[in-house]
């Protein structure tokens, strides 16, 4: 069982930063895929952007150079670096994990608030 924290959410306004953090139970975090997914209000969680177990990453186009995600395994710790933020990137944002053999993302955190002001 994992179990994930995320922290960092907050108010900002258009054009700022934020990093987000996870922080993950369990001894072997370093195999999984950690990924962040959002959920705008009356809309259906998407997926953002995710750092595989070799550091690879994948993101969607919406936030392509602009977000970044980077993990340390030694700190069981991954992180969602946020920049030129837009009123649109407003969501709950949350933070998953998946087993490498598993096809979905199998852990998931209880979410944090980023709300973007125009």
């Amino acid at each position: 069982q994992v179990q994930l924290v995320e922290s960092g959410g907050g108010l900002v306004q258009a054009g700022g930063s934020l990093r987000l953090s996870c922080a993950a139970s369990g001894r072997t975090f370093s195999s999984y895929t950690m990924g962040w997914f959002r959920q705008a209000p009356g809309k259906e969680r998407e997926f953002v952007i995710a750092i595989t177990w070799s550091g690879r990453t994948v993101y969607t186009d919406a936030v392509k150079g602009r977000f970044t995600v980077s993990r340390d395994n030694t700190k069981n710790t991954v992180y969602l670096q946020m920049n030129s933020l837009k009123p649109e990137d407003t969501a709950v944002y949350y933070c998953a994990a998946k087993n490498r053999d598993s096809g979905g993302y199998d852990y998931w955190g209880q979410g944090t608030q980023v709300t973007v002001s125009s």
